[in-house]
């Protein structure tokens, strides 16, 4: 769908099921076609057809049974893969791809689909558009001349309330918790639900590696903001699960802190 901003220029936006969530794509740019946001949402479905770990046929599903080499994936089978394997050492473990005999890569997947996305955007010209895939967001440029885009997060405790807000140009925002979906993401090492933390939110340059890091982070727990603080590039937000607040160092240098009482 298309309308225009409150300067004239034509807008595009488009939302899209798909991964078992919704896409939007915010575009400011009047020189990308509506062909190219066509060619980004067929990508989406794409990845949910290679990396669903419902779906039966999906190469993913197929290679955790057995039957497919990774050598006959198609080339981003390896890439994620790859991805997931640095992720894992980053978060001494926390995040897994691997765990009791399964293949499920799907806690970088969406980060990683959106970043391709965001790069294809790019690639065909656009200088101002924001991406959000079922909450996490990639930006690029600025919304209207002088303006940063302002990347609210709620609350994962309190429904309709913004906890912070990332500010910038070129952003990626990945958060992950169980407040929507309940305690869904598990402890690796114990195989019990990580409880400590109610959300967390990962700021960096890539958002596949913000988005594991935020799902790892969450299976960790209280520590996994100061394990975050050491990742060159990346900053954290939290809310743990009684509600109080803690955050990265250079967190404030790309966020808006709210008036509450960190914890260390």
């Amino acid at each position: 769908m298309a309308d225009s901003l409150t300067d004239g220029r034509p807008r595009q936006r488009w939302v899209e099921h798909a991964m078992g969530t919704v896409f939007s794509i915010d575009l400011r740019d009047p020189g990308v076609s509506h062909d190219v946001l066509a060619e980004v949402v067929a990508w989406l479905h794409e990845v949910d057809a290679t990396f669903s770990t419902y779906r039966p046929d999906s190469a993913i599903s197929r290679m955790a049974r057995g039957e497919l080499r990774l050598a006959d994936c198609p080339p981003e089978v390896a890439e994620v893969l790859d991805l997931c394997a640095r992720a894992e050492r980053d978060t001494e473990g926390y995040f897994c791809a691997r765990w009791n005999g399964g293949l499920d890569p799907t806690g970088l997947v969406k980060g990683w689909s959106v970043e391709r996305a965001h790069a294809m955007l790019v690639a065909a010209g656009s200088r101002a558009h924001a991406i959000n895939g079922g909450g996490d967001v990639r930006t690029n440029g600025q919304p209207a001349p002088g303006e940063p885009w302002r990347i609210g997060v709620a609350h994962p405790l309190t429904p309709g309330v913004c906890v912070t807000v990332v500010t910038g140009p070129d952003l990626a925002v990945a958060t992950s918790g169980n407040a929507e979906r309940g305690e869904h993401i598990l402890d690796p090492f114990t195989g019990r639900p990580a409880d400590a933390l109610a959300g967390l939110t990962v700021v960096g340059p890539d958002l596949a590696l913000a988005d594991a890091y935020a799902t790892g982070g969450v299976a960790m727990g209280r520590h996994a903001v100061d394990l975050i603080a050491g990742i060159d590039g990346y900053e954290a937000f939290a809310v743990t699960r009684h509600g109080r607040l803690c955050w990265t160092p250079g967190y404030p240098e790309v966020g808006a802190i709210p008036p509450l009482t960190a914890v260390g």
